[in-house]
């Protein structure tokens, strides 16, 4: 189940998102499982990140950007270019508090 944010919530993250540096890439071979156990980890161990897509056609682009989210649960909360943020809040124990509204 993707998470919702209100559009207060999504600005917020982005601000969280601006000093962040891409901790995975998605290569030639795609989204692959191994991948998306990946991504899982390590928003599970963040909440937030940074995810690079290397893809030439920008709808492929888009499409796999889209479907790591879905996959993996998280809110894409911003894309530029080839680079994704995603956020999904921790199970145990949050890091960031977001705003209410």
């Amino acid at each position: 189940m993707p998470t919702a944010l209100t559009a207060a919530q999504t600005r917020f993250l982005r601000g969280q998102a601006h000093d962040l540096k891409a901790m995975l890439q998605i290569g030639g071979k795609g989204l692959t499982d191994a991948v998306v156990a990946e991504v899982d980890l390590a928003l599970e161990h963040h909440e937030l990140i940074k995810v690079k897509v290397a893809a030439g056609d920008r709808e492929a682009r888009d499409a796999m950007m889209a479907e790591l989210a879905g996959r993996t649960g998280a809110a894409l909360v911003q894309r530029i270019g080839h680079t994704v943020v995603l956020y999904r809040p921790g199970t145990d124990k949050r890091q960031i508090v977001l705003p209410r509204s």
